[in-house]
């Protein structure tokens, strides 16, 4: 028999010190480099958005593809592009992420979550959200390590 999987997260980090420096004119084009680079990686990217101090992730990866390094790699690409288009250095990620496990059923849901990024943030900040996800999921967390 083969092997069938099909392996969603949502990914979530901030910028460093949540410094609210993702532009709204250049953002979508951020989502659409980081989209890019998960797919240079091999994994599938469903919903790449955030706001001015935060992005979310939602992809599938391979059982074979350790989230770490995707992180790491999705970081590190968007960094370096961020800091050659629009900021000429100084720009950082926050070091931590969240990562939730997502089933096929909720992924569109997730995606559409995603999509209103811009909307929800008109209401919440990145930390209220931040503390509601990891509330659902059951994750214990000591707040002075949040962003």
């Amino acid at each position: 028999m083969s092997t069938y999987f099909k392996l969603h997260y949502h990914i979530v980090f901030a910028t460093k010190n949540r410094v609210a420096c993702l532009d709204k004119s250049w953002r979508a084009q951020l989502w659409e480099y980081m989209g890019g680079t998960v797919r240079g990686l091999g994994a599938v990217p469903h919903g790449v958005g955030g706001f001015n101090d935060h992005v979310h992730l939602l992809i599938d990866l391979k059982p074979t593809q350790l989230i770490p390094d995707v992180v790491r790699e999705v970081k590190k690409a968007s960094t370096e592009w961020i800091r050659q288009q629009h900021m000429r250095g100084g720009f950082q990620w926050q070091e931590g992420y969240g990562v939730f496990t997502v089933g096929w059923r909720e992924r569109d849901a997730i995606k559409a979550y995603i999509a209103g990024q811009e909307v929800h943030h008109g209401r919440r900040s990145f930390r209220e959200e931040l503390v509601d996800m990891l509330n659902e999921a059951g994750v214990e967390f000591d707040p002075q390590y949040l962003p």
